[in-house]
């Protein structure tokens, strides 16, 4: 099963809930219930989001959400990870990143999957050998990219696309602690309802 439902972005608490959160605990028992071998879910970049932009984040670092949603897909990956160890699912959860025909703007240069990269990413989290619980990053083979990402080396997945293809048609913002979204990984959603102006 391959669990790509649910609000895709920053919303309101309430859609927020009933979709990604009971929706999402409603997908991992309906497997349950109905012999469901694996399942791959669609996590978020979001769930490290408030990590600063400069540091390199793998899969192990705590969580750092950066928004409502990237609370949400944190719980998701929890589910994950208990339907994995209590009831013997096997589970992928893709951190995707910005999947775009083609990256919109600076920072995706760094955060961007391609259409034929996350096809293939999915395609190899169903048909790899046996594995219980992985997280991976789902971005492209990227130079900018400021993810670790060992797990795709145990499902075979090889990106085929680099945005920094689309390097010159972007000007580079300078990072001066005045502005989230450039100072953090999660870009723009760092910057919602924002009160405090720093973190550490």
């Amino acid at each position: 099963m391959v669990h790509l439902g649910g609000v895709p972005r920053e919303g309101p608490w309430e859609a927020i809930l009933e979709h990604n959160i009971v929706g999402t605990y409603n997908v991992f028992e309906a497997a349950r219930q109905c012999g469901v071998k694996r399942v791959v879910y669609a996590s978020s970049n979001h769930v490290i989001g408030y990590y600063r932009a400069e540091r390199p984040v793998g899969i192990d670092a705590p969580p750092r959400p950066d928004s409502r949603y990237g609370v949400s897909k944190v719980f998701g990956e929890a589910l994950g990870r208990l339907y994995a160890d209590k009831h013997g699912l096997s589970v992928a959860c893709l951190r995707i990143g910005s999947f775009r025909e083609r990256p919109q703007n600076a920072r995706q240069l760094a955060t961007w999957i391609s259409p034929r990269d996350m096809v293939q990413l999915a395609r190899c989290c169903i048909d790899a050998p046996d594995y219980r619980f992985l997280v991976l990053y789902g971005v492209s083979g990227n130079s900018r990219s400021r993810w670790h990402n060992p797990a795709a080396a145990v499902v075979g997945y090889r990106p085929q696309d680099n945005a920094e293809a689309y390097a010159s048609e972007f000007k580079i913002p300078f990072a001066d602690g005045t502005n989230p979204a450039v100072e953090f990984h999660g870009g723009e959603y760092c910057a919602l309802d924002l009160i405090i102006k720093s973190t550490r």
